[in-house]
């Protein structure tokens, strides 16, 4: 859709004149909400395992992908953000309303089953990094992680919980820091982004494969669409846009931005750990980095001590980032699928089985950190699971997004129509070719 030539994309103050009651004007900081904190939280200690095992074993070879990625993932976190601010329903509940209730169900159980994994790998992530940092048992960590990261979700005022982790969004720039403490050939960065040394190895296609499946994940996209419905029921005056199409200059606008600079954040940040382990591991040789806590131990030797505890740091505070995008998400998919009251802006005594859901979620990540499940073969099966899921999700959004039944006249503009279906090709090439690794 279209709003004529009036229509900036960084205006966040809506049209006058039209006489309907708009939604109360957000703050300078309060305009980065849930694009924010879905970009942050992709640089999850699982995340920051791929980067940094990309930047070991390839160097500055695939900078290039955080590139990349970056339109496409834009795009659909952006369209992902229309759907939840147009219907007032996230993605579960269109596909839900929309879609056979098995092939819909089959998909939510899919990204659960996928997020819980990674909700796992991440707690004994975080423990291990403590660990590194001031000793003791990791498993007490991994509780102790967990009950803080679920605590706060139940119990804390919405409003300030979402002030929490705008805060801890800045864990992320350690990794900047990183960077600046080691000795980068900046031109030799540049040189790989701009001239990448493509090949067709198994090992580098898995890589490519790794990173486009880590950068655009299902989770993010169940997340941000959430986060825009909750916003819209919390800021007095909004709608969602369907009942409301007067709102949607200035909503349209406050998305674009948020996702914009969400997303930036989210593939700075992770180009920076690639460049910080290109620079330190690759050049001295070590090249197998399995886990961001392994990585942050073998920093300490190559980059000394300081690079060494500030990365372990980055792993906690992106983990305390990450954890409740992980279970929030799940817990949104699942209710809206069963149609539970959900919503981190609820009392606990309103939405028991949504918070049920967080809660049960963050125990079994504890309980994988327990059992003799590897959690790091487990988090392969999730990056998997993860790929595999995208692919149905993405293609039914664009479908949700193209039909007038649905989002009104709001369907999409030709662009972001355009780069969807991209990024929704890239995710299908990005199955294929770790199918055709493994047949290989």
């Amino acid at each position: 859709m279209s709003f004529g030539p009036a229509a900036n994309p960084f205006l966040i103050e809506p049209a006058l004149g039209d006489g309907a009651k708009q939604p109360d004007r957000p703050k300078r900081f309060q305009v980065m909400g849930p694009g924010l904190i879905t970009g942050a939280s992709d640089d999850d200690p699982s995340g920051i395992a791929t980067y940094s095992q990309v930047g070991a074993q390839f160097g500055y070879g695939l900078a290039w992908t955080l590139v990349l990625s970056y339109p496409l993932m834009v795009a659909i976190q952006e369209i992902s953000a229309r759907i939840g601010r147009v219907t007032g329903f996230g993605i579960a509940g269109n596909l839900r309303r929309h879609y056979p209730r098995g092939l819909a169900g089959s998909v939510v159980l899919l990204l659960v089953l996928a997020n819980l994994i990674n909700l796992g790998a991440d707690l004994g992530a975080m423990g291990a990094a403590l660990r590194l940092l001031i000793h003791g048992p990791v498993l007490v960590y991994v509780v102790l992680f967990a009950v803080l990261s679920a605590g706060l979700q139940i119990f804390t005022r919405y409003a300030r919980y979402v002030a929490i982790l705008k805060y801890l969004c800045l864990s992320l720039f350690a990794y900047v820091i990183c960077a600046f403490m080691v000795n980068v050939p900046w031109a030799n960065v540049g040189l790989a982004i701009v001239w990448p040394p493509f090949s067709s190895h198994a090992s580098y296609l898995m890589a490519v494969t790794a990173v486009l499946g880590t950068t655009i994940s299902p989770y993010l996209f169940f997340w941000q669409a959430g986060q825009e419905v909750e916003d819209g029921k919390e800021r007095a005056g909004a709608r969602p846009l369907i009942r409301a199409p007067e709102q949607a200059q200035s909503e349209f606008a406050r998305i674009r931005i948020d996702t914009y600079l969400g997303m930036a954040i989210s593939n700075i940040i992770a180009l920076f750990i690639v460049i910080t382990t290109a620079a330190t591991l690759h050049a001295h040789g070590v090249t197998d980095i399995q886990t961001s806590a392994q990585a942050a131990e073998a920093l300490r030797s190559v980059a000394g001590p300081y690079t060494f505890a500030l990365f372990a740091t980055g792993i906690i505070g992106t983990g305390l980032l990450a954890l409740p995008v992980l279970a929030g998400s799940a817990a949104y998919a699942l209710g809206e699928m069963l149609s539970w009251h959900v919503g981190l802006a609820r009392l606990p005594l309103r939405a028991r089985a949504f918070y049920a859901t967080i809660a049960i979620g963050m125990a079994l990540g504890v309980a994988l950190n327990f059992s003799p499940i590897d959690p790091i073969r487990a988090l392969y099966w999730s990056a998997v699971l993860n790929g595999v899921v995208a692919v149905p999700v993405m293609v039914m959004m664009m479908h949700v997004t193209m039909r007038p039944a649905i989002m009104g006249s709001f369907t999409l503009p030709r662009l972001l129509l355009v780069m969807g279906w991209l990024a929704t090709a890239a995710m299908v090439a990005t199955v294929v070719a770790l199918a055709w690794s493994w047949l290989k």
